[in-house]
């Protein structure tokens, strides 16, 4: 049986983040409460430089910035400062850690728990609560999908990993995604959080775990990754290239949000929380390792492994953009984008040598890694670490 959920409804193309007002609108008249006697009460969770100005014109608004990956004790705040507004809808503008940002806040305000009474691995694991506030998910970068997934990452630095809140109350009621909102992201941001999403795409094609409903999404994503993310690193204006990763990371969150991920995701849950880097720049550092470590750990499986190589088989050809090409051809064409990325390895990062045993035992116990068409060993995932240096 396969299951689909998404944001209830997407929005897509140039200037749409002009009519995220009346969006919001339109949610905080069908919030309880509301009956139009008053202006709407919004939150909005926006990125360090994100322009809300016309946002919150004309409305009882309330504006929340964050920068950086949440962790919990951000959330917390945001969550207090959430409980004492009291906001019809909320809005997340920014990047992807935003957006998670503000999905926590919308299903933790409107009750009295904690973050970690629902953080998995690391918290109590409890289900999320009902009653989430409706969110509106505007991206400024194109990377993560957060505008369509149901989860959202938090740093818990006192363990030295990422852990999301997970639950159907997370989807956004409106994603609007507007290409023309990341044509000021800078190369380095454009390389990784575009990484991210090519990244999303090929986990949620291979994982044994994808559906009828996913593959046509993760297939394309990789198509116009492949094609387009180099050319927006290098080319920012170029408004096709921008257009196709934007479009890709939305495809490759509706994937992950309804597939799997895989071992890349769970070394960037372990690797995240010790070493604050970017997201993005942790999954294209380990990419091209850990594609190489699964195609020849199914190599090895014989005729039990083949249906994952036909994966990657397919996932070479749509990346590449030739019919011919095969998963070695994958493994050498990542390795040779993450080089022109100009992606900075995992010491350059700063992974210590005395952190990786810790770093692999995290990620085979990370949610992503149950996800991987491969079970890799210990051994393997070290492999993978100290190949990505």
């Amino acid at each position: 049986m396969s299951t689909f959920a998404t944001a209830g409804r997407i929005v897509v193309g140039a200037g749409t983040s002009a009519h995220v007002g009346g969006l919001v609108d339109e949610l905080a008249g069908a919030a309880d409460g509301v009956d139009g006697a008053r202006r709407p009460r919004v939150l909005v969770v926006a990125g360090g430089s994100a322009d809300v100005d016309a946002l919150t014109s004309g409305r009882d608004a309330h504006v929340w910035r964050h920068r950086g990956e949440p962790d919990v004790e951000v959330v917390r705040a945001a969550v207090a400062h959430a409980r004492e507004v009291r906001p019809d809808v909320v809005v997340g503008w920014g990047g992807g850690s935003v957006l998670d940002l503000a999905k926590c806040v919308a299903v933790l305000a409107p009750g009295d728990s904690d973050v970690l009474d629902h953080l998995e691995v690391v918290g109590r694991g409890l289900p999320l609560p009902d009653g989430a506030l409706p969110v509106v998910a505007v991206p400024t970068t194109a990377g993560t999908g957060a505008e369509v997934t149901a989860n959202a990452p938090v740093r818990v630095p006192e363990r030295g990993v990422k852990a999301s809140l997970r639950g159907r109350a997370m989807l956004p009621a409106v994603a609007v995604v507007d290409p023309e909102l990341t044509f000021g992201c800078p190369p380095a941001l454009t390389a990784s959080s575009g990484a991210d999403a090519l990244t999303q795409c090929l986990e949620a094609y291979t994982t044994p775990q994808a559906t009828p409903l996913t593959d046509p999404l993760a297939r394309d994503g990789l198509v116009r990754a492949g094609r387009s993310l180099v050319r927006a690193v290098h080319h920012g204006d170029d408004a096709g290239a921008r257009t196709d990763l934007a479009i890709a990371a939305l495809l490759s969150g509706m994937a992950l949000a309804n597939a799997k991920l895989g071992a890349v995701h769970g070394l960037a849950a372990a690797l995240g929380g010790r070493l604050g880097a970017p997201h993005g720049q942790v999954c294209a550092a380990v990419l091209a390792a850990t594609t190489a470590a699964n195609v020849a750990a199914l190599r090895r499986l014989g005729d039990a492994g083949a249906a994952g190589l036909a994966r990657y088989d397919d996932a070479a050809a749509a990346l590449i953009g030739r019919p011919a090409a095969r998963a070695a051809d994958a493994v050498a064409w990542l390795a040779e984008t993450v080089t022109a990325l100009d992606v900075p390895g995992l010491g350059a990062l700063g992974l210590a040598e005395a952190d990786v045993p810790d770093v692999v035992a995290d990620a085979l116990a990370a949610s992503s890694t149950r996800g991987n068409p491969v079970t890799l060993t210990v051994e393997e995932m070290t492999d993978v670490v100290t190949a990505s240096w």
